[in-house]
C-alpha cells in the first residue's frame, strides 16, 4: 500500500502535457545530438538493442522506428516526402536492373534522377529562380511559401548514388524494402552525412550489427569528441564572437573582422566535424561503419587536396558521379577539358550549399582555383624544381599557408548572408585594420580567444596522439567509459551556450 501511494505521490509531480509534447514535432524543440532528450532516448534504444541482440530483425527494426521518430522530430511532416523518396528508389533501382533493353533502362534511369533532382530543386530553389526572373525581366511573381526540408540534399544523394550504382552496374539492387529504408532512414547520417553510399552500407545490414569492445571505446571517443567541437568550441565562439561581427562588419574593425574569419573557419570545422564524430560514434555503439569526412582539412597543401580531406563523402560523391563522366565528355580537349569538368564540377559544388549568390561566388572562387591550379601544374613544378624547392618542408609550410588563406576568402563569403555582407567584410580589413585593436579584443573576449586557439590545437593534433587517446579509452573498463562520457556530457551542459545551435550544414 505505501509503494502505491508514494507512485501515486510521484505521479501528481509529473506534466504529462510536457512529457505529450517530447513526442510531436516542434520545430523550437528539435532533437539534435547533444540535446539531453536524444541522449535519454538514445540510451532507451541501446536498452533495446541489447535485449533483441539475438533477434536481428527486431533490432532492424528498433532503428527503423528510431530513425523515422528522429527524423520527424527535426521535420515534421516531411517524413512523407522521405517515404516518397525511399519508395520511389527503391522501386526504381529495382526496374533498372530488370530491364530488357538498354534504351528501357536508361530511359527509368533517367526518369528517377528527374525526380530526385526535381524534388531538391523544387524545395531549395524554386524562389531563388523566381527572384533572379523578377531581377532581369522585371517581373512581380509572388515567392512561394516553401520549407526547406531538413537533410534533403543529403538522403537524396544517398538514393541517387543506389539507382546510379545499379545503373552503371556495380552493385545489383536489394531485394529487402526493410534493409533499404534502414540505409535511407538510418538517423546517425541522414541530417548532415555522411553521404554513405548503398554500396558500402547494406552489405553491413547482412552482417551480426553488433559493436566490438574496439568499436565502442572507439564510438566513446567520437562521441566525446564531438560534443566538445559542436556544443562547446563552434556554439561558443559562433554566439559570441562569429555571429555579431557578421551581423553588421561595418560596426567593427578590420582586426575583429579577420579574428571573426580565422574564428568562422574553425567554428564550421568544429561544427560539422564535431557533428560528423557524434554521428560515427553513434553508428559504431549499433554496429554500423560510416564513412569518414575529414582528414585535417586545414594541413591542405593545394585546395584540390583540401577537397580530398574536406566532406569527403560529397566531394567523392562529386567525383564519381558528376567529374568523371563530365571529364570523359571532354577528353578531346584535353587539359582544358579537364579543367572544364573541375570548373562545372565545384561551381555546382557551392550551388549545392543553398540558393544565394553568395554560395555560388564560393563555387565559382573554388572552381576558378582548381581550374588555374591545374592549367599551371607543369609551369610549378619547374619553377620549384629550377630553385631547389621541389620536397622541401619550407614549400609545403607556404603551400599550406597560401591554400589556407585562399579558403579564407571563400570563408568569408560562405559565411556572409549577402554579397554586400562579404564586400564589407573586406572592405574594413583592407582599410580600417587597426591592428591595435587586437590586444583589447583579446582582454575583452578572452574565452572565445581561448576556444578559437583550442579548437585549431585540436584540429592539428596528431593522428598518433588522436590514436593514444582514442586507444587508451578503448582499453579502460566499461565504468570508467561511462564516467567520461557523462563528464563530458557535464561540461558540455555547463559550458553550452545560452541557446543549443543546430549543425551549420542542417541548412544545406
Amino acid at each position: 500500500m505505501l509503494s502505491f501511494i508514494s507512485f501515486n505521490h510521484i505521479l501528481q509531480y509529473i506534466d504529462f502535457n510536457k512529457v505529450q509534447q517530447l513526442f510531436v514535432y516542434d520545430p523550437t524543440d528539435q532533437l539534435f545530438f547533444s540535446t539531453s532528450f536524444f541522449l535519454f532516448f538514445f540510451f532507451a534504444l541501446l536498452i533495446f538493442y541489447r535485449i533483441f541482440s539475438k533477434k536481428k530483425n527486431l533490432k532492424i527494426y528498433t532503428i527503423i522506428f528510431f530513425s523515422l521518430f528522429f527524423y520527424y522530430k527535426n521535420s515534421g511532416y516531411f517524413f512523407l516526402l522521405l517515404f516518397a523518396s525511399t519508395f520511389i528508389n527503391f522501386y526504381f533501382g529495382s526496374w533498372i536492373f530488370k530491364a530488357k533493353t538498354h534504351w528501357l533502362k536508361k530511359l527509368l534511369f533517367i526518369s528517377v534522377i528527374i525526380i530526385d533532382l526535381g524534388l531538391l530543386v523544387y524545395f531549395k530553389y524554386t524562389n531563388f529562380f523566381i527572384q533572379i526572373i523578377n531581377g532581369v525581366a522585371s517581373g512581380n511573381i509572388q515567392l512561394l511559401n516553401i520549407i526547406l526540408p531538413i537533410g534533403i540534399s543529403f538522403y537524396t544523394f544517398k538514393a541517387m548514388s543506389y539507382v546510379i550504382e545499379i545503373f552503371i552496374e556495380t552493385m545489383e539492387p536489394t531485394n529487402s524494402l526493410r534493409d533499404f529504408v534502414l540505409y535511407m532512414y538510418f538517423f546517425p547520417n541522414i541530417l548532415a552525412g555522411p553521404i554513405d553510399r548503398a554500396v558500402a552500407f547494406l552489405p553491413q545490414i547482412a552482417g551480426e550489427m553488433t559493436a566490438s569492445k574496439d568499436d565502442i571505446g572507439r564510438a566513446v571517443f567520437l562521441i566525446m569528441s564531438g560534443l566538445f567541437k559542436k556544443a562547446v568550441i563552434a556554439d561558443y565562439i559562433g554566439l559570441n564572437f562569429v555571429d555579431r561581427v557578421f551581423q553588421v562588419p561595418l560596426r567593427f574593425t578590420g582586426v575583429e573582422n579577420l579574428l571573426a574569419s580565422y574564428a568562422y573557419t574553425v567554428q564550421i570545422y568544429c561544427n560539422f566535424s564535431g557533428y560528423t564524430d557524434m554521428a560515427l560514434g553513434i553508428a559504431a555503439l549499433l554496429g554500423f561503419k560510416l564513412m569518414d569526412n575529414f582528414n585535417i582539412p586545414f594541413l591542405a597543401t593545394s585546395v584540390a587536396d583540401y577537397w580530398r580531406r574536406w566532406h569527403i563523402s560529397l566531394s567523392t560523391w562529386l567525383l564519381d558521379y558528376l567529374f568523371k563522366p563530365l571529364q570523359m565528355s571532354f577528353r578531346r580537349m584535353r587539359i582544358y577539358g579537364s579543367a572544364l569538368a573541375i570548373f562545372i564540377t565545384f561551381l555546382l559544388v557551392g550551388f549545392w550549399h543553398g540558393a544565394n549568390w553568395t554560395y555560388l561566388v564560393f563555387g565559382l572562387f573554388h572552381s576558378t582555383y582548381l581550374a588555374v591550379s591545374l592549367l599551371t601544374q607543369k609551369f610549378r613544378k619547374a619553377f620549384y624544381d629550377k630553385v631547389h624547392l621541389t620536397g622541401t618542408k619550407f614549400l609545403k609550410a607556404f603551400q599550406i599557408f597560401i591554400t589556407f588563406h585562399l579558403l579564407l576568402i571563400t570563408a568569408i563569403i560562405f559565411r556572409s548572408d549577402s554579397l554586400r555582407t562579404a564586400r564589407d567584410v573586406f572592405h574594413q580589413i583592407f582599410r580600417y585594420f587597426h591592428g591595435v585593436v587586437f590586444f583589447q579584443w583579446v582582454a575583452g573576449y578572452t574565452q572565445v580567444f581561448v576556444l578559437i586557439m583550442l579548437g585549431y590545437i585540436l584540429h592539428f593534433i596528431p593522428k598518433s596522439v588522436d590514436n593514444k587517446i582514442k586507444n587508451i579509452i578503448t582499453a579502460s573498463p566499461v565504468y570508467v567509459q561511462a564516467f567520461l562520457l557523462a563528464l563530458m556530457i557535464l561540461v558540455v551542459v555547463q559550458v553550452e551556450s545560452a541557446q543549443l545551435q543546430p549543425v551549420i550544414y542542417f541548412n544545406f
